[in-house]
Formats: C-alpha cells, sequence, structure tokens
C-alpha cells in the first residue's frame, strides 16, 4: 500500500511538471511571435515611409525641372527682339529687379514684336488650404494678361544681381537696372504633404545667368 501511494505521488508530480512546460512554450510562443508581428509592422511602416519619400523626391524633382526650363528659355531671352531695331539699347531690357520679382523686355513668339515679361513670388497666405505652410506661387504675367501661376511647391525664388564686373548689386531694388549683367537664380521646392513633420526638398541655382543680349553694350 506504501508503495503504491508512492507511485502515485510520483505520477502527480511529473504531470504537474510537464504543465508548466507546456505553460511555458505557450507564453514563449506569445511573446516570439509579438515580436515578430512588431518587426513585421516596423518592416511595413519603413516600406510605406521609403515608398512615399522615394514618390514625394520624383514629383518635386519633376516639378522643378518643368520650372527650371521655363525660367531659363525666358531668362535668356532678356532684351531680345527678332527686330533689334524695337530693342535699340539692351541695358534698358530690363524695367524692374528685385529679389523676387523682375520686368523686362523680350520677343517671346520671336515675331518681332515686343513683350514684356514678369516673374514674381506670391505671399504664403495665398496658399493657406494647402499642408505645407512654406509653398507660394510663382506668377508669368505676359504683357497685360492676367497673371498665371500654379502650385507647384515652390518655396523660395530669390534673384541676385551683379554688375559687368561681377560684383553683387546690393541696393534693392536695382536703381540703375542698366547695371545687371548678369543675374543669380534662385529656387526651392517641396512636397506638400509632409511624413513624419519632414519635407521632400528640391534646390536649384543657375549661377550668374546671362542673357546674350545683355552682353552686347
Amino acid at each position: 500500500m506504501i508503495q503504491s501511494d508512492f507511485h502515485h505521488y510520483i505520477v502527480i508530480g511529473c504531470s504537474d511538471k510537464m504543465g508548466i512546460n507546456t505553460l511555458l512554450d505557450i507564453v514563449g510562443s506569445i511573446i516570439v511571435g509579438g515580436l515578430l508581428l512588431l518587426i513585421l509592422f516596423r518592416l511595413n511602416a519603413s516600406a510605406t515611409s521609403n515608398l512615399y519619400n522615394n514618390n514625394s523626391e520624383l514629383i518635386v524633382q519633376q516639378a522643378m525641372v518643368s520650372v527650371v526650363e521655363v525660367l531659363e528659355s525666358d531668362f535668356r531671352k532678356i532684351g531680345y527682339c527678332k527686330d533689334w531695331n524695337k530693342i535699340p539699347d539692351p541695358t534698358k531690357s530690363i524695367l524692374y529687379a528685385d529679389s523676387s520679382k523682375i520686368k523686362y523686355l523680350t520677343d517671346l513668339d520671336n515675331n518681332g514684336v515686343v513683350d514684356t515679361l514678369q516673374y514674381y513670388i506670391g505671399p504664403t497666405s495665398e496658399l493657406l488650404n494647402t499642408p505645407n505652410p512654406r509653398d507660394r506661387l510663382l506668377y508669368r504675367v505676359v504683357n497685360s494678361e492676367v497673371p498665371k501661376s500654379s502650385n507647384v511647391g515652390i518655396t523660395r525664388f530669390k534673384l541676385t544681381y551683379y554688375t559687368v564686373l561681377g560684383d553683387t548689386i546690393k541696393t534693392l531694388p536695382v536703381a540703375n537696372t542698366g547695371q545687371i549683367h548678369t543675374i543669380q537664380i534662385d529656387v526651392e521646392t517641396e512636397n506638400a504633404e509632409s511624413i513624419d513633420s519632414q519635407y521632400v526638398t528640391a534646390f536649384w541655382r543657375q549661377v550668374k545667368l546671362s542673357a546674350r543680349n545683355l552682353q552686347n553694350r
């Protein structure tokens, strides 16, 4: 009888030990599974963030290219006219020059008719409905037409003017625009929406762009 009781005690003890091991295995599996899920969530968030950033960079760069192509084409035509007799003095082709605004004479259609072209950047208050607090409208005005603009995420448009000797003209607006020989153009664009409070930025600088007709003096 004593032996039987002892045997029964040993069986019960082994059963309790197996139950504890099983419970530990379950808890361990839950912990490992949770860690794996957490890693997967983080990888997914990282992949989503990278995809968004890559798409944002592409959009910002495409917007920059479209703006730069028009700016370079227009600015190189400062003082140009197919009929040069209509702009005989290139030093008078720039009508107004400031750090974020310029107005000048040119022949946009290459038809011998003198046009006035104006560029200027608007205030941030015009785009309060967009997520980015810094984006602005860049206006392009031909003659007396209604100003045209589009929101491509421009946050900076700055013009710097230089004399024929390469000296910076510091007094703005430029009192004597005939002194302008070259122009530096700074443009910055950002994406419309941020991710983790960060905006993708693209910056372009045309260092001392020189319109051919400004040199013809």
